[in-house]
Parts: C-alpha cells; structure tokens; sequence
C-alpha cells in the first residue's frame, strides 16, 4: 500500500490524465439519474393549515399533529376522495402533519398530479377538524353538566332572596339593620365570586374553545414537482458517479504495490543499481502497450496513461541523455569479465524501459574501440541482446556464452513479486543478473529553449520520488 500523502496536485492529474474516462462516468451517471426519473413518477406537494384557538402546550399540539396523520383520519379521508385503486393504507405514505409556530398545524399531501395534491391535503384538514371536534364532545360529561347547571340555579335563587332580605330589611335606621344589610351584602359578593370561579372551572367551556378548530383556507395548487426532480436526479448521478471515479482511482492509488524507490527495486531483484537513464517521450507518455481488443478499450476509454506519477519533467539536450548511457556502458564494461555479453531484460508492457534498452544497446554498438571489423579489441563496450519477459510467466532465454543479464525497468511499474519472478527466471537460465538500470522518462526540450544554455549534467533526483534522471 502506497502511504503517499494525497495532495491537491493529485486531483488535478487525475482529471487532466483521465478526463476522457471521466468524462465518461460521468456521462454514464446523468443516464443512469434520467432512466430513474422516468421509473419514478412525479410527485407534487402542498399544505393546508389549521389553527387551534386556546392555549395549547407544546405536547398537545404534538398530539393533535398524530391525530391529523392517524388511521382514522387518512381513512375517512380516502373514503370520501373515492380515487381508484387509491385506500387508507397508500395514502398514510403520502401524507404527514407538524405542528408550527402559533398554534397551528400543517398537514401536507403527496400525489402525483398538483390537483389531486391539493384535494388530498384539503380533505386531509377537515376530516382532521371534524374528528378532533367530534373528540371534545364525546369527552364532555352530561351529568357533571346538568349538577353544575342546578348549582348555578340555586345560586341566582339565593342572591334574589338576599335581594328580597335586603329590602325587607329598616333601611339604615338602626345599627341592626345595617349590620344586616352588610352582612347580606358580603354574602351577595361571594355568592358572585363563586359563579365566576366556577364558570372559570368549567371543563366543558375550556374544551369547547380548543374543539373551535379553523381551516387557515385550501392548500394552494403546487406548481413545481416534489423533490427529488428530474433534474435532481440527473445532477446527483452525473456527480456521485464522478466523485466514486476519483475515489475509485485514489483508492487503486493507495493499494498498489508497485515498486517505486531504489532500495525496493534493488532489493526484490537482489541485485546492485548500475546507473538511471533518461528517455525523451512525448508529453502523452505512459501508455499501455500491446494490442487487442482490450488494449483498444483502454485507448478509447483513456486509462491506458498512467496517472500516478508525476508528469515527465524537461530534460537537457541529447548530448547529456547520452552521456548518462555511455556511462552505464562504462560501467558495465568495468564490471564484467571477457567476454562481454549480456542479456538485456525488459518486462513486457514496459515502453520506457524497451526504448532505454534499444537506446543501451545502440550506445553500445558505437563503442569508439570497436575495430573496423566489429570486433572488440578488449576493452570496449560489451555486446548487448535485448529480450522481453513477460511479467505473468517469465521466461529468459538460455546462453552458455552470456555473461549475465542486464534488467532494464522504469520505477513505479512492476511490484515486488513480477521483479522476483523475473529474478528467478533469471536463475532458472543460469543468468546471474548483473545490475539494474532504472529509466524515466523526460520531456525533451524545445528549439526555443534549446538556445538557453545550461548545464550538460542534470541535477540528481531521488528514484524514489517516481522522478527519473540522477548521476549514474
């Protein structure tokens, strides 16, 4: 598993690498949102308000928001729309109620033309008038009713005889009849106080003003359709289909287990590094090889350009590319006894390594102390067979007159496990594997920037950064 920090740099070449596949996912997705839209039916919703006068607490107006969306309710309801093949249990899914600021509740309906969601929330509201008033009423007691109504009789008979006692009464002439006329008057008083207490405590009264339930007016007609839209639909697929691309690629990214540093390399081969080399590729480099029907699908869909390495960077002139293979040449010639020759193995699908191979070999034909007859005279460069192994069955070729072989690879393209099968295949030939030469690929420079002078040598750059070049 890679442990690469994921920077913002990496989305970019993401997109700008895989634009096309992209692209095409996210096409793949916008069709995939349109066909759901077309399976699912439109939907249109509107409310109807109901105000409930009265002092309601928070609890109760939840409870009356239950009652509104209840069975009973919704029954009622569809009994008296009468839609076809449309009952109680289907539209309990269509409908809901909460309660709001001021003592009101909105009830909304769902239906799948903006009419029939207007009738549904309209019908909604006073079945749910009705059945919370019908409530109040069946709850109210008739004989506690009439015992109040009897005590407030007998109240009016008792404060029209203190009026009668009062009157009968020596108005102010002695000390007695006044003291009476006070005391009759505070029992008056009382007597009034009581009526109104009890008037205050009447269940009756309080229910019958909450049971004043009001329709706020008919729900108004919807004129746009219910979320998710078409367009909806179509927006979140096209998106969601691009955004599980790019973690789809991240997570690819994450998991791969290609090499990529010197040491790894050196070490799953298990041999020394003999020098890096730069190959100048076009800006489209990293591509698949091969052909085939699936190797033409890859094209068509753009994944066959490697995304996760970094883009090839500007080389320096060809003079200094050849330097860098003159100098493995040199060292391989160093390093190895008469006769000089090597088997130069390239892993199948490798493009970059395949050119620095040819490139190797080519630089080692030109050896300057090669005589006119192509022979060496002892020292020079040695002789070179290019050979490509595949990664899934290795196989190298024998030759008892080799002194060895060569692995030629581009970091980042091969695990750990393709470079130890091609090692054992190595072995299997009685090949001993002499060294490895990484290549990466650079972009060549241009004429324009060709006139500006620098330096012939480029500047070292860590194998295990996916970067290429470096002093060999």
């Amino acid at each position: 598993m890679s442990d690469d920090t994921i920077r913002l740099v990496t989305f970019g070449r993401i997109i700008r690498r895989r634009g096309r596949f992209l692209a095409l996912v996210t096409v793949a997705g916008a069709l995939v949102g349109y066909g759901t839209s077309t399976l699912v039916p439109p939907r249109y919703t509107t409310s109807a308000s109901v105000l409930l006068p009265g002092a309601w607490e928070e609890r109760e107006l939840l409870t009356q928001a239950e009652i509104a969306t209840s069975s009973v309710v919704v029954d009622r309801a569809a009994t008296t729309l009468a839609w076809r093949g449309v009952d109680g249990t289907e539209l309990r899914e269509q409908v809901s109620a909460k309660a709001a600021n001021g003592n009101i509740i909105k009830i909304s309906g769902t239906a799948d033309t903006p009419e029939r969601a207007q009738q549904l929330a309209d019908q909604l509201a006073r079945q749910f008038v009705a059945f919370a008033t019908r409530i109040v009423g069946d709850n109210t007691d008739p004989e506690a009713a009439a015992r109040l109504e009897t005590l407030r009789q007998a109240v009016v008979q008792a404060n029209r005889r203190i009026t009668e006692l009062a009157d009968a009464t020596d108005p102010g002439r002695t000390v007695e009849s006044v003291q009476t006329r006070t005391e009759l008057e505070k029992l008056r008083t009382a007597l009034r106080e009581a009526i109104e207490k009890l008037d205050r405590a009447d269940p009756a009264s309080g229910k019958s003003s909450k049971a004043n339930m009001v329709v706020m007016g008919p729900a108004a007609r919807p004129t746009g359709e219910a979320p998710p839209t078409k367009e909806q639909l179509i927006a979140g697929g096209a998106l969601l289909s691009f955004l599980l691309a790019v973690i789809g690629h991240l997570t690819a990214a994450r998991m791969s287990r290609r090499l990529r540093g010197e040491p790894e390399i050196t070490a799953a081969l298990g041999t020394a590094l003999i020098g890096t080399v730069d190959v100048a590729v076009e800006r489209a480099a990293h591509r698949s090889q091969g052909r085939g029907p699936r190797t033409w699908l890859r094209r068509l869909l753009g994944i066959d350009t490697r995304w996760d390495i970094p883009a090839p960077r500007a080389s320096g002139d060809e003079a200094s590319r050849r330097l860098r293979f003159r100098r493995v040449c040199v060292r391989l010639r160093d390093l190895l006894p008469a006769p000089r020759r090597l088997l130069v193995v390239v892993p199948e699908g490798d493009g970059i390594a395949l050119r620095a191979a040819e490139q190797l070999v080519a630089e080692a034909h030109g050896d300057p102390s090669t005589g006119p007859s192509g022979g060496s005279s002892g020292g020079g460069y040695p002789r070179l067979q290019v050979v490509t192994v595949s990664v899934s069955q290795p196989m190298v070729p024998d030759g008892d007159d080799l002194s060895g072989a060569l692995v030629v690879l581009s970091a980042g393209s091969r695990t750990a496990a393709e470079l130890a099968g091609i090692a054992e295949a190595c072995a299997d030939a009685r090949h001993e594997i002499v060294g490895v030469v990484l290549a990466g690929p650079v972009v060549a420079r241009t004429a324009r920037s060709a006139g500006q002078r620098r330096h012939a040598a480029s500047p070292a750059l860590a194998v295990g950064d996916g970067a290429t070049g470096g002093s060999v």
